[in-house]
């Protein structure tokens, strides 16, 4: 599965996307435990941890907003991670 963050959330990753291997039959909350549970450097001053944005997030599955977190993922998916953000 491939997870793209954008905005703090990328800032918070360190990255704009990763990659997870994960075992067949992993919900989308399999997934969003995994990426917490990787060992990440400190975010940039101001930006929260990326747990702490996770919880605020919305997240796109094959770009359809997703909200039931059970959702069975297949491995060529890919999860947009979408913190709150204003502005116009």
């Amino acid at each position: 599965m491939n997870v793209r963050y954008f905005a703090a959330a990328r800032a918070a990753a360190g990255l704009e996307e990763e990659t997870f291997d994960l075992a067949p039959g992993a919900t989308v909350a399999d997934l969003l435990d995994a990426v917490r549970s990787m060992e990440r450097p400190e975010p940039p001053a101001g930006t929260p941890p990326l747990p702490r944005i996770l919880s605020r997030s919305s997240f796109l599955l094959n770009e359809v907003a997703v909200r039931d977190h059970s959702v069975v993922l297949k491995a060529d998916d890919v999860v947009d991670v979408l913190p709150p953000f204003a502005g116009g």
